[in-house]
């Protein structure tokens, strides 16, 4: 089981508002904790914590690890995302379970997934 996921940024401010306006999440006020700065995204009981960090150690990627991230309206995800810049880096796809998609850039460079529920 996944507890806690920390998410790389180079602007903290702009990563924030990014997440804030793609996936309707809001976030705790940033932290100063081991020399970096962070902020925890407000998250369901049910799901593992996660955090925005901005740091040395912390460097944006789309080559690593992938998360996904539930959406109710992918279709509405992705135009927000898109509306901000966002590339569409594996457009909306339909799995064999009935849910769908799809894999964005987000204002960081680092590769996210979205998919709805069956």
């Amino acid at each position: 089981m996944i507890l806690h996921v920390e998410i790389a940024a180079t602007d903290l401010d702009r990563a924030m508002a990014f997440y804030r306006e793609v996936l309707d999440v809001g976030f705790a006020d940033p932290i100063d904790l081991h020399e970096s700065r962070m902020a925890y995204a407000e998250t369901p009981p049910e799901g593992a914590s996660w955090a925005l960090c901005e740091g040395e150690v912390y460097v944006p990627t789309r080559n690593g690890a992938i998360l996904y991230f539930v959406v109710d309206d992918i279709d509405a995800v992705l135009s927000r995302a898109e509306n901000l810049g966002s590339e569409v880096l594996f457009p909306k796809t339909a799995l064999a379970d009935g849910s769908h998609v799809a894999e964005i850039g987000d204002s960081e460079g680092n590769r996210i997934a979205l998919q709805t529920r069956s």
